[in-house]
């Protein structure tokens, strides 16, 4: 740019406007260019997915900066030094924020000084974080207390967090894997502030049904508000099917979408639910059990 060579930035421009973005190979300078761009642009971005840019992995943490000015962010699967979490946490924190989406799915390189620094950065006032999907990034006790302690401090904007197979212990409460001594952990943490949640999914838990009976406290609150409940492949049985059914008698009138599949719940089971499905009395539409 200082040198008055507009050659880098024509190439971007045209970059930008073709429909096959994925079958141009970008080098790394071009990487930087298009980040400077997307920084500099007055029209913020809807969705920076660095996977469907052909490129380098150089290139594509080039391309990171650019988190600045789009609305969600999408970072699977990279190797980031800490240089690379302080711009993710720069723009989460600057004025105005506009990420509201941020996915680091698969990503080894999530630390514990990376994660400390999101959390930091989600504890700040102009931070308008809804949604944090952290799938499968091996993250320790260091880093769990970090994000709880960040959920704490500011509640209010947070709307998704995707722990799925991140392998989490019992005493960090959250994530798969879970036993019964985390659905009780659970479920007493859900108890403690309940109205909010509209959809918990523990699919792929070994909850057994220990577990869900344990969750079924849950749903009997009167300030339950949940609408859709998974609990796909969690080991249970009809016992289960009959701690539920309790439960949404008690408490019938939020809860619309059931998954049970991949359990054997038994006939005797599935018609506990289904007769609840029926009953125009009750407010569950949707019962999958296959």
């Amino acid at each position: 740019m200082e040198m008055k060579d507009q050659s880098v930035h024509q190439e971007i421009q045209e970059f930008l406007k073709s429909e096959k973005k994925s079958e141009r190979r970008l080098s790394e300078i071009h990487c930087s260019a298009l980040a400077y761009l997307l920084q500099m642009s007055e029209e913020v971005l809807d969705e920076l997915n660095l996977l469907q840019y052909n490129t380098s992995e150089e290139g594509r943490r080039r391309l990171i900066p650019a988190v600045r000015n789009c609305r969600k962010f999408q970072l699977p699967g990279s190797f980031l030094s800490t240089s690379h979490w302080e711009v993710v946490a720069s723009a989460m924190t600057s004025n105005p924020s506009h990420l509201r989406e941020l996915s680091l799915s698969k990503n080894q390189s999530l630390t514990d000084a990376g994660a400390k620094l999101l959390s930091s950065a989600m504890m700040h006032p102009n931070c308008r974080l809804e949604t944090l999907r952290l799938w499968d990034c091996n993250l320790s006790e260091i880093s769990c207390d970090s994000v709880i302690s960040a959920l704490r401090s500011n509640p209010s904007h947070l709307r998704v967090l995707d722990l799925s197979e991140a392998k989490l212990k019992d005493q960090e409460l959250i994530g798969c894997s879970l036993s019964e001594i985390s659905c009780d952990s659970l479920a007493s943490a859900l108890r403690s502030n309940p109205s909010h949640l509209r959809e918990l999914d523990l699919s792929l838990n070994d909850l057994q049904d220990s577990g869900v009976e344990l969750l079924c406290g849950f749903l009997q609150d009167p300030n339950c508000r949940l609408e859709t409940l998974r609990l796909r492949d969690c080991s249970l049985s009809e016992t289960s099917c009959g701690s539920l059914a309790s439960a949404l008698r008690s408490n019938p009138s939020h809860l619309r979408e059931l998954d049970l599949s991949l359990n054997n719940l038994q006939d005797s089971g599935v018609k506990l639910l289904s007769d609840l499905v029926e009953n125009p009395h009750y407010g569950l539409e949707t019962l999958s059990h296959f």
